[in-house]
């Protein structure tokens, strides 16, 4: 029985070194290879071409939807920020899906709303639209309140409201940097085979914002929000710039992205069945399209830039990532016809794959790879060199890929300027290997469990408010 159990412990841990190799080595790989890519977009990239953009008379006008439920901490300087945007022509419709709070009565007082009759097309279901409100001192502001539907519900309603060809959907939690819709916006400008772009997200956190601007950017005091920086980091400019290349990017964030509303209509607009609405509509127009044989892309862009409230504390975090590993599964699950198919070519036969092993399948492997080392301790089968060479590598690769991307937004964009903000930055991604992540795999894991065992309930998301200066919050 003894040797029995010493074969299959043995066997498993070999296993999991393999895939701890594949997965340290394939994330290395792609930071790696975005660095290279995204200083030589950044070396290419000049301002005389958003310049012809702005001034230019065929420059497609742009609707920008914002769905919120009770808001009422951000949604007065979000709209700020979007009613500021450098684009020639657009239009902010927002979507108050059934607040309970004073999310729309604070609209109506700030933008001076008024009730009107307005005629649309019901191109898509969603759930009762009780009014649509006009600002009278901003042309381009309209308030759509309706009956709550939750997030994908309202982005339908909005789609079927809104009167331009081009979509770009916002959290009403996120505030868009002045120039973000340009450069979101250029590669559908100059391309029309491409359907959608995303843009990335950053956290606000610890900065000052007022009058819809992020005016003095620092990093948060606390070590939850200054964690998610860090991940952040790693997740859009080490990973999401080569699955773009590729043109199989299978995720376009909620809180900022661009879309043609046509193809969207096609397609059936945002599920309401999933809690990750964000990456199914993205799976269901790469199935869409492939089907077809219609020639498109879907690009991220790591310039234009959204900053979001992160949760800043680990309830808050735990609810945040359950939800997302749980909208992950379902996307996956519902889209398995594009496993390992060839018909779908690089997105059926690589990233498809890879997100079930190597992001869905990851916290199981890792919670069994802990479990691994207790079962060797009790049964002494635990190869101490192997193990602390396991450790350590998998620290060195972690820490050595949030540095990568860490030195990529120093070199590029550089909102960080303060030494001491990037000293945090790096401390942060050596301490994110301790606890931080072994919780984030429990997160995970219980998300796995939630979905089989249909667990329904993840609580609400945290709202803190941005951070203002001070004499703003006293009222001068």
């Amino acid at each position: 029985m003894g040797i029995w159990i010493r074969d299959i412990a043995m066997s498993f841990g070999y296993l999991f070194l393999y895939y701890s190799i594949a997965l340290n080595l394939s994330y290395l790989l792609m930071a790696l290879n975005s660095f290279f890519r995204t200083m030589g977009y950044f070396g290419r990239i000049t301002w005389w071409d958003f310049d012809l953009v702005t001034k230019s008379n065929y420059t497609s006008p742009i609707s920008i939807l914002s769905p919120a439920h009770n808001e009422e901490r951000n949604i007065i300087e979000s709209v700020r920020s979007l009613l500021s945007l450098n684009y020639p022509n657009y239009e902010v419709v927002v979507v108050n899906d059934g607040s309970t709070d004073g999310t729309l009565k604070l609209l109506i007082e700030e933008y001076k709303l008024e009730l009107v009759n307005q005629v649309y097309k019901l191109q898509l279901p969603t759930k009762p639209i009780k009014g649509i409100y006009v600002s009278t001192v901003h042309c381009n502001l309209r308030v759509i309140d309706k009956e709550q539907g939750g997030k994908a519900d309202a982005l339908n309603a909005g789609i079927n409201v809104t009167k331009y060809p081009l979509f770009c959907a916002v959290d009403a939690d996120t505030i868009l940097e002045k120039d973000a819709l340009l450069r979101i916006a250029k590669p559908m400008l100059e391309d029309d085979t491409v359907v959608a772009t995303a843009g990335i997200v950053r956290i606000v956190n610890g900065s000052v914002v007022k009058d819809g601007r992020v005016v003095d950017i620092r990093i948060p005091f606390k070590l939850v929000p200054l964690m998610q920086i860090v991940e952040y980091f790693r997740s859009f400019l080490a990973n999401r710039t080569t699955w773009s290349c590729l043109n199989t990017l299978l995720i376009i964030s909620g809180a900022f992205g661009l879309f043609r509303k046509e193809i969207v209509i096609a397609v059936g607009g945002y599920s309401t069945k999933t809690v990750g609405e964000d990456m199914e509509i993205v799976m269901k127009m790469h199935e869409y399209l492939r089907r077809r044989g219609i020639k498109y892309s879907i690009k991220f862009i790591s310039d234009p830039v959204c900053w979001t409230e992160a949760p800043s504390s680990l309830v808050g975090l735990s609810r945040q990532r359950f939800r997302w590993h749980r909208g992950l599964i379902e996307c996956l699950i519902s889209y398995t016809g594009m496993f390992l198919n060839p018909r779908y070519g690089l997105l059926g036969m690589l990233t498809v794959p890879y997100f079930w092993i190597f992001e869905m399948l990851a916290p199981v492997v890792e919670i069994l790879g802990y479990s691994f080392i207790v079962v060797g301790f009790v049964f002494q089968l635990i190869n101490y060199d192997f193990l602390r060479l396991l450790i350590v590598a998998s620290i060195i690769f972690g820490t050595l890929i949030s540095f990568i991307a860490i030195i990529l937004e120093e070199m590029t964009y550089r909102r960080y300027q303060r030494s001491t903000d990037l000293l945090c930055l790096f401390g942060a991604a050596i301490l994110e290997n301790f606890i931080y992540r072994q919780l984030s795999t429990i997160w995970r894991v219980r998300a796995i469990f939630g979905y089989f065992f249909l667990e329904r309930k993840w609580g609400k998301s945290e709202r803190k408010g941005f951070t203002v200066p001070v004499t703003d919050r006293s009222g001068g």
